[in-house]
């Protein structure tokens, strides 16, 4: 195997952990290729969008990615944020373009949890005067 830089994105309670090889192959998640989970122009486009802001051909790299937790497009926004990860440690001068397109940024907002008393987090039992 060729030199690889290993990351972690995250995304609500998804986690992706990847390793980003610096030659061509087959992107893979799960152990399956990546075309099995996202096969739409709109999901390609999103995983792309590190190496075009970048200025890197995506054809030049290829990634294994393990992903764990939450939905569809919490991971693969979790695997977008790994992705940009792993670009700055292979190429560090690469550091500003991808924080000022806001793809360094992890996105904390989480599902509030629920309270006792409540049906929901803030959802109350409808008051009632008599």
């Amino acid at each position: 195997m060729s030199e690889y830089a290993f990351t972690i994105g995250r995304r609500k309670t998804s986690t992706v952990s990847m390793r980003l090889f610096g030659t061509a192959g087959k992107n893979t998640l799960n152990s399956f290729p990546l075309e099995k989970y996202y096969f739409s122009k709109t999901d390609t486009v999103k995983i792309n969008r590190p190496f075009n802001v970048a200025e890197l051909n995506p054809s030049d790299f290829y990634f294994t990615a393990k992903s764990v937790g939450g939905g569809k497009v919490s991971q693969l926004e979790a695997l977008v944020h790994a992705l940009s990860r792993a670009i700055i440690k292979k190429f560090p001068e690469k550091k500003k373009a991808l924080k000022d397109a806001g793809l360094l940024t992890r996105d904390s907002r989480m599902v509030e949890r629920k309270k006792p008393g409540l049906r929901k987090a803030r959802k109350a039992e409808q008051y009632s005067k008599r």
